[in-house]
């Protein structure tokens, strides 16, 4: 079993890096994810940070083409046992300055650093280290033992997919929709029989209907109620230019049990009234680019 593992570490790895190398060579989501990442933030600059996952990329796909072609040589082993001590290095220093910004690690997860991030990292770092020292080609594993490599890869699969937040839409959400058809959402017959306001406040705040509208809102949460089924969520704001800028409430209206494991984007109503007059404001009226995500409310 030792040798089977060790023959097919090379396989293993080789599919990490080459996945995550592509993706942050070859989507269009590296420069959008950037931003949003530590590396961002460490070098001041998301054009640096784009270049820089895109170079890592590189890397990863040219360690991974020496994992799959020359399992055998030391030197591919050992750049990933390197390109994995790297990645720690780079965690450990993100989630201390960054703690709130995602490490870019595979261009598409937006979370927070977490143990995830750096439990794959020292696969890498591990992975490496065992291919350079056990110097074993992968083919003859799998020829000779098909039926337990296979289980062995699959096995190995799972546990790289489990450490990838960029992939809990494919699995973790999906199971924790059943669970909450299954048995109910925790908090339904308690007093408030809903998901909590800072929840749908959370919702709300990461939709592309807020995206539109927040030049518009100019204040924080002011109310809340349920009306029919739907989370009412009020604020305040102000149309129209610097002359003739009027006071408006901006109310948004959005499923009362949605939530982050509820599945994708609800859609949000919204809906402007003049303060003054309490008339409704056309949505043409506004100066908040149009999304698709956006229905007004009705009446």
């Amino acid at each position: 079993m030792l040798s089977l593992t060790t023959g097919l570490a090379p396989l293993v790895l080789a599919g990490l890096l080459g996945w995550t190398g592509a993706v942050k060579v070859f989507s269009r989501g590296t420069a959008q994810q950037a931003p949003k990442t530590a590396l961002a933030r460490m070098l001041r600059s998301s054009e640096r940070a784009t270049t820089v996952l895109r170079a890592t990329g590189a890397g990863e796909l040219l360690i991974a083409a020496g994992l799959l072609v020359v399992p055998a040589n030391p030197v591919p082993g050992a750049a990933a046992a390197v390109l994995g001590a790297g990645f720690l290095g780079y965690l450990g220093y993100g989630r201390a300055v960054a703690p709130e910004s995602s490490c870019g690690c595979s261009a598409s997860e937006d979370t927070p650093i977490t143990w995830r991030a750096f439990a794959r990292a020292a696969v890498v770092l591990i992975g490496g280290a065992t291919v350079a020292v056990a110097q074993d080609t992968w083919w003859p594993a799998v020829s000779e033992r098909p039926a337990g490599a296979l289980v062995l890869l699959a096995g190995a699969a799972a546990v790289l997919v489990a450490l990838s937040a960029d992939l809990d839409r494919w699995w973790l959400l999906p199971l924790r929709r059943t669970r909450l058809r299954v048995f109910g959402h925790p908090l339904l017959g308690t007093a408030t029989d809903q998901v909590p306001v800072a929840a749908s406040v959370e919702l709300l705040e990461n939709s592309l209907a807020w995206q539109a509208a927040a030049p518009v809102v100019r204040s924080a949460l002011l109310d809340h109620w349920e009306d029919d089924g739907w989370r009412i969520l009020q604020y305040s704001g102000v149309y129209g230019d610097r002359e003739n800028a009027r006071p408006v409430a901006v109310v948004f209206a959005l499923d009362a049990t949605a939530g982050r494991d509820t599945g994708d984007d609800p859609i949000v109503r919204v809906s402007y009234v003049d303060a003054d007059s309490g008339e409704s404001v056309a949505v043409d009226e506004l100066r908040a680019a149009p999304s698709r995500r956006i229905l007004p409310m009705a009446g």
